[in-house]
């Protein structure tokens, strides 16, 4: 025990040094928010991936696959395309149109690209980001709770509130650069994890570990959920491989595009990354398949332990520590992206655009970190109750930005004659039916995010028809990024 004390302790200082470092190296808010918009391929891709994944990659998908079998992997098929066609589609035109737009935020950005003189969108946009990211941050402050809770006995809500304490501090003062260098760190440390612990797994399996797969688990290898006829496992497939429709709409995902040095840097950036995430979901659907016949009694409510469970069994406390600051690093890399995305949203979006439109860059300095610290608040009061589980709040938080600002973010980067108008109804048509959907029990059916995309999306096409865009400044502009990324 003193060993994994040490551990977590020599990792959690040296993520405080990091953020005290730059907070000495920031000159104003867009190194705050975007880091200067100066990342390289590694960082981006690695911190991209992290705060993408979080706890929910070695909690969450470990656990779900642990319960149910291989008939959850279509989530991460779902995942690993959603990833890809991100970063192929999205991240170059996001990259040009943001620094065209000189947008610091998702929001912001929708506000300039469609030249919306209401403040409409960048008001609801704000609302959004604020309503799911404290779900979102809520579920990795849970899985900070069960992880103090299992390795050192500590009363759940005191270890939820150490957590978010650590957090707080080396994201209140590093911002973004200290976010993404963390995230480095945090990414490499999950990817070793990740390798290591189902590889000894493996290698320590009883000689009859199917046969005790199936007296546990009997549908464990099942490619297709049981269910009562074939159109119902087809639809229940359906609903697990369109997480990957989600990506379009993260904004902590999205900002990281943003802030990369330049386009140039983005094919090594793509490349680091779909390895990264190859080899990360495939190892945690593996993770849970392994730890069944190790723990086959396991409930629900501890299943999302096993990852926890095989390092404590199969590794010396030293090293053992090591992998599991691995889960730690996975929930810290999500949460710091979502709280300082929320705050710089807060800042840039309602404080100078509402409030204070001549707010100087130090003053919005300061007013991002009041705002951190309140949003972190939030999601620590939500985040003390034990019962939350990671992988339902991750999922609605999930769906909730996809199918709000997915169809947004697309039309906006390849569609023409989409203007503010449209792009409104389609990010408010998106959270309706995606919450009214998760409200009336449809869920059980199929996940909320595709119902909610396609609302938003068809939302965006038929007001393209009544209001299309014809302003011809927002005309020239998307014209001349269209040209640039011609020419690449």
């Amino acid at each position: 025990m003193a060993a994994t004390y040490i551990t977590f302790g020599i990792y959690l200082v040296a993520m405080l040094a990091i953020g005290i470092y730059f907070y000495f190296k920031s000159a104003g808010v867009e190194d705050y928010l975007l880091g200067g918009r100066g990342i390289g391929s590694f960082v981006t891709a690695l911190s991209a991936q992290a705060s993408d994944m979080s706890g929910w990659l070695l909690m969450g998908l470990p656990g779900v696959v642990y319960m149910t079998g291989l008939c959850n992997i279509y989530v991460a098929i779902g995942l690993w395309i959603g990833t890809l066609l991100n970063w192929l589609l999205v991240a170059p035109r996001l990259r040009i149109y943001t620094e065209r737009t000189k947008s610091l935020t998702l929001s912001s950005f929708f506000g300039r690209r469609f030249r919306d003189r209401s403040g409409m969108l960048r008001l609801f946009s704000a609302v959004v980001v604020l309503l799911f990211f404290s779900i979102y941050a809520a579920s990795s402050l849970v899985a900070a709770g069960k992880l103090f809770n299992s390795l050192f006995h500590i009363d759940y809500h005191l270890a939820v509130c150490v957590g978010a304490g650590v957090i707080l501090l080396y994201t209140i003062m590093g911002g973004y650069l200290a976010v993404c260098w963390t995230d480095l760190i945090q990414g490499a440390l999950m990817f070793l994890a990740l390798i290591v612990v189902p590889v000894v797994a493996y290698f320590k399996l009883p000689p009859d570990s199917v046969a005790l797969v199936h007296q546990a688990r009997p549908a464990a290898f099942d490619l297709l959920p049981q269910a009562a006829s074939p159109g119902l496992a087809l639809l229940a497939v359906v609903s697990a491989a369109v997480w990957g429709l989600g990506y379009f709409g993260q904004p902590h995902i999205l900002v990281r595009f943003m802030s990369v040095k330049s386009v140039s840097h983005l094919p090594r950036a793509t490349t680091i990354a779909m390895i990264w995430v190859t080899i990360s979901l495939g190892a945690a659907v593996v993770i849970g398949l392994l730890a069944i016949p190790f723990f086959p009694g396991l409930s629900s409510g501890d299943s999302e332990k096993v990852f926890i469970y095989m390092i404590g069994d199969f590794f010396n406390p030293w090293l053992g520590g090591i992998l599991l600051a691995a889960i730690l690093a996975a929930i810290m890399s999500t949460i710091d992206s979502q709280l300082l995305v929320s705050s710089s949203t807060l800042t840039a979006d309602f404080y100078k655009n509402i409030l204070r439109k001549k707010a100087s860059s130090k003053e919005q300095l300061h007013v991002s970190r009041v705002f951190l610290f309140m949003i972190t608040v939030a999601a620590l009061l939500m985040a003390l109750n034990k019962n939350n589980n990671i992988f339902t709040l991750v999922t609605f938080a999930w769906g909730g930005f996809g199918a709000a600002f997915g169809p947004v973010v697309l039309m906006g980067l390849f569609s023409r004659r989409t203007s503010w108008q449209s792009a409104l109804c389609g990010m408010a048509a998106g959270t309706v039916v995606m919450v009214a959907w998760y409200a009336t029990g449809f869920s059980v059916y199929m996940y909320e995010l595709l119902p909610g995309f396609l609302a938003g999306l068809t939302a965006i096409l038929v007001v393209n028809r009544y209001f299309p865009e014809t302003n011809p400044k927002v005309l020239k502009e998307f014209d001349h990024v269209r040209e640039i990324l011609r020419k690449r």
